[in-house]
């Protein structure tokens, strides 16, 4: 499972679910500027406030990291 922690400003977060969509890839997106629980666990698990955070099956990926996000998706 994929959770993608976004804000709607966030252009790399915008650039990261295109880059989803061209490669069929299904994931819950969690808008962290209006949930704040779901903001405190990201931070949790990143320890950072930035976005975009993906957690990819337990694997926390900070940013759009495209070469790491097809390692652990074995996209490479």
């Amino acid at each position: 499972m994929i959770t993608l922690y976004t804000t709607p400003t966030c252009v790399y977060c915008k650039s990261l679910k295109e880059y989803f969509a061209s490669k069929n890839i299904s994931y819950q997106e969690v808008d962290v500027s209006i949930d704040e629980k779901q903001l405190e666990k990201m931070v949790n698990i990143s320890g950072q406030m930035g976005v975009p955070v993906l957690d990819i099956d337990g694997n926390v990926v900070i940013g759009f990291d495209r070469q790491r996000i097809d390692e652990i998706l074995h996209l490479a």
